[in-house]
């Protein structure tokens, strides 16, 4: 089967609606969200209903931090981060906000880890930001493959058999073979707001029955996303941040 990997959607309707059409292209089978639907970006609605509606036909969605500052302010938000959830709940109706609510912070299937930050503290918001971060998340979960959100910029790690940690930034479109003798941790990067220099929004497909990860990057209508930031009266900074991917 082949899984779509999105996460980090940050209110971003024509990102997540690129993405979405570039898997349902690539013949995606089902979809995992892995959390940040909202902040930041100018249609929290209509993506908080987009995802709830692939949750109605069978995808799997999480609870990410913005998500969870919507609903019980957060004193780790920096103030741009907070001016847009403070915008935010001012846009989300009561069944939307009942939607993230109920969202888990951490699924596990088999063999694999799924949730948006880390798996040692799912709702503590760590970020796993390097070779150190990476093998404590490892040493948390018997879980062979572990993927998260939350960095905004794609990684892959492994941990060999000897316990020996390797980084590398993954190439759009190569598909990497997860090898059963290692242990993964994949970071998916951002649908709504990358931060690696690349405006492009960023997801990934796991073929689960060959183990095989393939980041991916689509362009999407960037300029009309920043317009709508502006629109919104949300910091100038947003939407520069989408036009400049960082």
């Amino acid at each position: 089967m082949l899984i779509a990997l999105l996460s980090d959607i940050h209110a971003n309707r024509e990102a997540l609606a690129a993405c979405l059409a570039h898997a349902e292209q690539s013949k995606a089978e089902r979809y995992i969200f892995l959390g940040d639907y909202v902040g930041y970006g100018a249609d929290p609605g209509w993506v908080v209903d987009c995802v709830a509606a692939h949750v109605a036909r069978g995808a799997t969605a999480l609870l990410g931090n913005h998500d969870a500052a919507v609903l019980s302010p957060s004193e780790r938000m920096n103030a741009i981060a907070e001016e847009a959830v403070a915008w935010t709940r001012t846009q989300l109706d009561a069944e939307q906000s009942a939607f993230l609510r109920d969202l888990p912070a951490r699924v596990e299937e088999h063999d694999r880890l799924f949730v948006h930050a880390n798996p040692w503290a799912p709702t503590g918001w760590d970020y796993v930001s390097g070779r150190e971060t990476a093998a404590r998340a490892f040493q948390t979960t018997s879980c062979r493959q572990i993927f998260c959100g939350h960095v905004h910029k794609p990684a892959l790690y492994n941990m060999t058999a000897t316990a020996k940690i390797i980084e590398f930034t993954p190439v759009a479109g190569v598909g990497i073979p997860l090898a059963a003798s290692r242990h993964w941790l994949a970071v998916i990067g951002a649908v709504g707001q990358p931060r690696d220099r690349n405006p492009s929004a960023c997801y990934a497909l796991l073929d689960d029955e060959r183990d095989v990860l393939t980041y991916m990057r689509v362009p999407y209508d960037v300029e009309t996303a920043a317009r709508k930031v502006r629109e919104a009266g949300l910091p100038a900074v947003l939407a520069e941040r989408l036009l400049q991917g960082f």
